[in-house]
């Protein structure tokens, strides 16, 4: 498994950093993709001689196109792809602007789109590759407050089951894991209020770690989950073990 190169997206924080760190951690190498280039930084500080860091906007098709091409010339194509970036903001729908759903949709959606076309067609030529997706409990059973959000993530979903069978016969697979509330910068930022109640629903009555939310993200990228393809894992702790 070592000496394997795996593009992260989000990799700056939270889930992203864990998951970069993890790839380190077995010795594989990682390009750490990020809309804040130093926080890709200060994650490379950690294994400086295993990530390398690189800005990127994950909404922006031209910026993805520019990471593929700086990736391929500098490393070669990537064995694995995480699509970790993600972003919102807790609000009602009704609440909501055009201009914020359109922000959510771009990152949250039209990102793992837009990193998935361009890296794939690398994966497909070389007859071999591992795609896992972050979405999100919220697309697995809804969540008030971040309808848009949910809605999608409820899209990277059914991407990675639509992608898993069309990349199949280029052993290829595709996977997805769904946090539930993680200790995440993101989560930090939400309401007090939101924060205690999430945290009282949780049969653990605790957060995630960053880091079991990167296990299983590992696995699919592992030869142990290499018949294993379409399938989507909660990561919440039970809070929605019944989805």
């Amino acid at each position: 498994m070592a000496d394997r190169l795996a593009v992260v997206t989000g990799a700056g924080s939270g889930i992203g950093r864990a998951i970069a760190l993890g790839f380190a951690a077995q010795g594989d190498r990682v390009i750490a993709a990020d809309l804040d280039e130093q926080a890709a930084r200060d994650t490379a500080d950690r294994r400086p001689k295993l990530i390398f860091p690189l800005p990127v906007d994950i909404a922006d098709r031209a910026q993805v196109d520019a990471l593929r091409d700086r990736v391929h010339a500098d490393a070669g194509a990537p064995d694995i792809l995480v699509n970790a970036a993600g972003w919102d903001r807790t609000a009602p729908f009704l609440d909501a602007t055009t201009e914020f759903a359109e922000k959510v949709v771009a990152i949250n959606y039209l990102g793992p789109v837009h990193m998935c076309s361009a890296f794939l067609p690398g994966m497909v030529e070389a007859g071999a590759g591992r795609v896992i997706n972050l979405a999100s409990d919220a697309g697995r059973v809804g969540s008030a407050g971040e309808t848009i959000y949910a809605g999608a993530k409820g899209g990277v979903i059914a991407l990675t089951k639509s992608l898993a069978r069309e990349m199949a016969r280029h052993h290829v697979t595709v996977n997805c894991v769904c946090p539930g509330p993680t200790d995440t910068p993101l989560f930090a930022a939400q309401p007090e209020k939101l924060k205690e109640a999430l945290v009282k629903a949780i049969p653990f009555r605790r957060l995630a770690k960053p880091e079991e939310v990167a296990a299983p993200v590992l696995f699919f990228a592992s030869p142990a989950a290499s018949f294993i393809t379409g399938q989507v894992i909660s990561v919440s702790g039970g809070l929605t073990m019944a989805g």
